[in-house]
């Protein structure tokens, strides 16, 4: 994983088709949650609504991560998850077989809810 004090220097460090991949997910998540604000959190890129955070994503040597900072969210999708690896907060994916778009919005929008809930 890179180390950045900044969203664009993250993606600056990494090979092309990594960061290619990660901004495809960036723009995603900016399309499910217009209102996030843009960070670094737990030394990645991520968003933050509600005065939480929302989701994050990161590249590693094999793969890259899409965290939507919830176990929950993980659990609530996992079969629409199935064939790529998940952990508790974290689903894995390559630049070859990256996640469905709409999987994402779903998944994003959905930890948006639940945050706003918690928020109120």
């Amino acid at each position: 994983m890179v180390k950045a004090v900044g969203v664009e220097e993250y993606l600056a460090a990494l090979p092309e088709k990594q960061r290619a991949a990660l901004e495809r997910l960036r723009r995603l998540i900016k399309e499910a949650a217009p209102e996030a604000i843009e960070g670094i959190a737990y030394q990645m890129p991520a968003f933050r609504a509600h005065g939480r955070w929302l989701a994050g994503y990161a590249a590693f040597k094999e793969h890259c991560s899409f965290f939507p900072m919830s176990g929950q969210v993980v659990e609530d999708f996992a079969p629409e998850l199935e064939g790529f690896a998940t952990t508790k907060g974290s689903i894995h994916f390559t630049v070859e077989k990256p996640l469905p778009a709409a999987l994402v919005k779903k998944m994003v929008k959905a930890r948006l809810s639940a945050v706003a809930a918690r928020g109120r």
